[in-house]
C-alpha cells in the first residue's frame, strides 16, 4: 500500500489573494481555483501542492506547522519576499538564528534559511 503527499491545506480569508501571493513567492502555478479554494504547485503536474482554503476565523499564536525556504542567498529572498508583502514575524527567536522569520500577508509565520553550503574541495 503506498501514500502520495498531495498538498498542504492552508486556511486564509482570502484564499485567492493568499494563493496568488504563494504562487509568486514560489514561482508556482496555480492548477485549480474554485469560488473558495485555490490551489498552487511547482508545476501542474508536480506535487506536493497547497491549497488554500476559505476560512473567516482568525488564528491566535504561533503556527504549529510552517514551511521553510532554502533559497541560494537568503538576504536577497527576504528583501525580495518584504518586497512583495511579508513582513518580519517574532515567534520568541533568539536572534542568532542562521534563518529569518516572515509572515505572509495574511500573518502565517514561516522561515527563509540560510543557503546549504556548496561541495566541499573534490566535488562532494
Amino acid at each position: 500500500m503506498g501514500v502520495t503527499w498531495e498538498q498542504l491545506v492552508v486556511d486564509a480569508a482570502d484564499p485567492h489573494a493568499l494563493g496568488r501571493w504563494w504562487a509568486e513567492a514560489l514561482g508556482w502555478v496555480v492548477v485549480d481555483e474554485s469560488p473558495d479554494e485555490m490551489e498552487i504547485r511547482p508545476a501542474p503536474d508536480r506535487l506536493p501542492g497547497l491549497l488554500f482554503g476559505a476560512d473567516p476565523g482568525r488564528r491566535t499564536g504561533k503556527n504549529r506547522l510552517h514551511l521553510d525556504l532554502r533559497p541560494d542567498d537568503r538576504d536577497a529572498e527576504v528583501a525580495r519576499l518584504l518586497a512583495l508583502g511579508a513582513r518580519h514575524a517574532d515567534v520568541g527567536q533568539s536572534g542568532d538564528e542562521s534563518w529569518v522569520v516572515l509572515a505572509d500577508p495574511e500573518g502565517n509565520e514561516f522561515c527563509v534559511l540560510s543557503s546549504r553550503p556548496g561541495p566541499g574541495p573534490g566535488g562532494s
